[in-house]
């Protein structure tokens, strides 16, 4: 073997399998992983002092929205911070691309509010990644929400036959072009009254492909179970995989609903491919909409496009302020807006994230003012408060959640994982000391304890800030194959 690159020297490698740890350097050559092993007789251009620190495989967030933010913040801080060297984005429903219309619906995701991040194709929006060069990697979905407003003149009935043929034709594109699936977000406007024969016709176009149907389920309230379900029928008519999409019971009157959808989706694994991805808080975050705020404990006002003065405040004290309004006519008085919803119990949360098939997703908001903390603090938040703290896992199957299994779940080849080949994503952390430092009060703050991490080959994060370095690629499926990178 040729010289390397780069060796981490006496480490604890947690290689992302969910085995168990075990003493090791690696060595790494141009962007992938040359050697794991005793490597006391080799000799690179750059040695790196492992001692006390895992090193394990960069976590893959498997639930994004950060489509934009890839471009107009390359460095992507609140990912690569927290050791994510992966995203996945154009979840529930909403992607930048194909975006085709010269308007915004009113239905729309903010995210696609800056119509120069908005692009008619997919390759269009690839070619972007790849001038703009950010410092970790991305895979694409493609956002049903966003097809339909291309191809529909009437987003509050389910789409014809034709409009099907229009959206399958854009996602025939985005497919060709290297995305590795779609999306829905079929609890939100502009999808509602979208079918579930509709959303199986379309999915049906990635058949071919092994594409990936990622799903924002209709309800995840008072109708968890049957939502599951037609997320699952979903999946069986198209001929593809489902992932549900942040899994939870939300609402006081759900409480405790986990320990009946997850013997559910179990029972729906025996007959056909699903898995699912969670965050680890008790708050969801959204837009601002008038329909469920009074099913949350408490709301609070993340952004605020016409009242700005009213981002980061709680609804009901704006409510007050606004004459004694109800939550819901408060509402619809300031949005467009943001807000967090603290809609969930906490045994929910930990019941869901200890499951041995839940992937970690962060779900964050980039373009909030105020962002949930999750943005910032998702995976260093199941390290150290749900792994270490409270040992709902071993730090190996927590590992795992974040690498191996979304790897083998979106099949990203040679990624997820510390082994002589794969690429060289990794993240070096203090095991006694990461932990989220992201609150609901101060939500952009980097995590502690994380050392190092790198995006093929190259350093993006070092001693709390960024390098400057831009390694990420676009992880495109590959046409004519099984999905990969």
């Amino acid at each position: 073997m040729s010289r390397p690159d780069l060796i981490l020297r006496g480490g604890t490698v947690i290689d992302g399998s969910g085995g168990a740890r075990f003493a090791a350097d690696v060595a790494i050559a141009g962007d992938r992983i040359a050697a794991v092993g005793d490597l006391g007789g080799m000799a690179a251009a750059s040695e790196v002092d492992c001692s006390g620190l895992v090193v394990a495989p960069g976590f893959i967030d498997v639930h994004t929205h950060d489509d934009r933010y890839l471009l107009e913040e390359p460095l992507v801080p609140a990912k690569a911070s927290q050791g994510v060297t992966t995203v996945v984005v154009g979840n529930c429903g909403s992607s930048l691309a194909p975006y085709t219309r010269a308007d915004l619906p009113k239905q729309a995701s903010a995210m696609l509010d800056d119509p120069r991040w908005r692009f008619p194709t997919a390759g269009q929006y690839f070619e972007a990644l790849d001038a703009g060069r950010p410092a970790i990697n991305a895979a694409v979905l493609v956002g049903h929400r966003s097809l339909r407003f291309n191809c529909m003149d009437d987003l509050e009935r389910p789409a014809t036959g034709d409009e099907i043929r229009l959206m399958r034709g854009q996602l025939r594109e985005a497919l060709d072009a290297g995305a590795i699936g779609i999306s829905t977000g079929l609890f939100y406007p502009g999808a509602q009254q979208a079918t579930k024969e509709e959303v199986a016709d379309l999915a049906s176009e990635m058949r071919a492909d092994d594409g990936i149907y990622t799903a924002h389920i209709r309800d995840e309230g008072d109708r968890l179970l049957e939502s599951i379900e037609e997320a699952a029928e979903i999946g069986r008519m198209a001929g593809v995989q489902v992932i549900l999409s942040h899994h939870k019971a939300a609402g006081r009157t759900n409480f405790g609903k986990t320990a009946q959808s997850l013997p559910l989706i179990e029972k729906l694994r025996k007959s056909q491919r699903i898995g699912f991805d969670v965050y680890p808080y008790i708050a969801s975050s959204t837009a601002l909409l008038p329909g469920i705020v009074d099913r949350a404990e408490r709301v609070h006002i993340t952004w605020c496009k016409g009242r700005p003065e009213f981002a980061n405040r709680d609804l009901d004290e704006v409510a007050r302020e606004l004459g004694g309004l109800t939550r819901a006519d408060t509402a619809r008085a300031v949005i467009p807006a943001g807000a967090i919803y603290f809609t969930m119990d906490e045994a929910d949360v930990t019941r869901v994230v200890a499951h041995p098939h839940s992937m970690i997703g962060s779900d964050g908001v980039p373009w909030d003012s105020f962002p949930h903390p999750r943005l910032w603090g998702t995976f260093p938040r199941v390290l150290g408060r749900y792994a270490r703290d409270q040992g709902l896992m071993s730090l190996e199957q927590a590992v795992h959640k974040m690498t191996g299994l979304p790897a083998a779940e979106f099949g990203f080849k040679d990624r997820g994982a510390v082994r002589e080949g794969a690429f060289a994503d990794l993240v070096l952390f203090d095991a006694g000391m990461v932990a989220d430092r992201a609150t609901f009060e101060e939500p952009k703050q980097p995590a502690a304890g994380i050392a190092r991490v790198l995006v093929n080959g190259e350093t993006v994060w070092q001693d709390g800030a960024s390098t400057g370095a831009r390694p990420g690629r676009a992880l495109r499926r590959q046409t004519g194959t099984t999905r990969g990178a």
